[in-house]
């Protein structure tokens, strides 16, 4: 039977293209549905900002006129200038266990990509760090969490056999959460409150609404050596915010400033609406925001989102600091474990600081590369 790839030129083949995963992963148990919502928000070049300044195709692959497999390619402009690069970039990859329709994806993209001008395709990776990066490669047998890829063993198989090799390699924690308090926390908190730093916790979101813009300007200041990472815009910043902030839990927000009022470092982190995912199939209406509401008043589990440290104030235990009144609140709300997000394997500072808390890798994804 012969393959027909197509690009994704109007709203039925988006439709196609944005569901096909849940055919696909019918029958898998840890894999987690997407906020359908959000995905016809990140697919929409009038409302996702990011198409200004990338290039992009999204491609089905058919089978006797049956969606079997798509893509995206991205070439994002704005990090190849930044950074000096000329790369392209594949995402969203999905097929059943099928090397040809595999094949006939990944070279399609390759030959887009070549004929754009670039010099290599990386993947998975997506718009930036933000996007579900890398095919799993250890872990398969634990559930998914959100803003994380789930793919098929077979998958990093393909992809190797196509002529890929590792980029780089991110890891995932889990860290339960004790009854008390490691010591050493207690001491640095008692010592930075002493020496002039303020932690900042919340009861109501509209609390948060005046730190928005100086998290993000701190965000962007420190994540440049992060792989992948764009900077925000002002108006980028708005958006995002205006997106997440309604489903934020303002006791899993913290911040800390200095004597100047200045924010320094901060953390986020929200419970897992997971479970919520899974029985309202990624779907709002008409009853799966009640689903994905009431799961983040029963979950067990906090996930760590967002999280950053002014350069010059990372050897003071702003880290420690942030993370004792996390892990505070996280047993006052009686949770019992906190998913780190995924981290690059070689950022050994975060990684150490999860591994002193009793953190544990149990997920491991890589990025490929492969010279065009």
């Amino acid at each position: 039977m012969s393959i027909e790839i197509i690009e994704v030129k109007n709203k039925s083949d988006l439709s196609k293209f944005i569901y096909l995963p849940e055919k696909i992963h019918k029958n898998h148990k840890n894999w987690l549905h997407p906020l359908y919502s959000d995905e016809w928000t990140l697919f929409d070049s009038k409302k996702n900002r990011a198409f200004n300044y990338c290039d992009t195709i999204l491609v089905l692959a058919k089978k006797d006129g049956e969606a079997v497999g798509r893509i995206m390619g991205i070439i994002n402009r704005k990090y190849n200038e930044i950074h000096n690069e000329n790369n392209a970039r594949f995402v969203f990859m999905e097929c059943f266990e099928d090397k040809e329709v595999f094949h006939a994806l990944i070279s399609h993209i390759e030959k887009w990509a070549k004929e754009k001008g670039t010099t290599k395709l990386i993947g998975p990776f997506g718009f930036s760090d933000k996007d579900p990066q890398g095919f799993l490669i250890d872990g398969f047998d634990q559930p998914t969490v959100m803003i994380t890829n789930c793919s098929l063993p077979y998958m990093p198989e393909f992809i190797e056999k196509e002529g890929f090799s590792q980029l780089l390699d991110l890891v995932q924690y889990h860290i339960a959460i004790s009854k008390e308090l490691p010591d050493f926390y207690q001491r640095i908190l008692d010592r930075l409150v002493r020496n002039g730093y303020r932690l900042h916790e919340f009861t109501r979101i509209k609390d948060v609404k005046q730190f928005i813009i100086p998290v993000f300007k701190l965000t962007n200041e420190t994540f440049t050596k992060i792989y992948g990472y764009v900077p925000y815009d002002e108006k980028e910043m708005k958006d995002f915010a205006n997106r997440y902030l309604s489903i934020l839990d303002p006791r899993f927000i913290k911040l800390i400033t200095n004597k100047e009022n200045q924010v320094i470092a901060y953390i986020i982190g929200m419970p897992s609406i997971s479970e919520g995912l899974r029985k309202s199939r990624g779907r709002l209406f008409p009853f799966g925001f009640i689903k994905i509401l009431r799961s983040m008043k029963t979950t067990k589990e906090l996930d760590l989102l967002l999280g950053a440290i002014k350069t010059e104030y990372r050897n003071v235990g702003l880290d420690s600091l942030l993370a004792s009144a996390m892990l505070k609140s996280a047993h006052e709300a009686r949770l019992e474990i906190i998913d780190s997000h995924i981290v690059m394997e070689q950022n050994t500072k975060m990684r150490a600081e999860y591994e002193r808390v009793g953190g544990k890798i149990y997920k491991r994804y890589r990025i490929y590369q492969k010279d065009l």
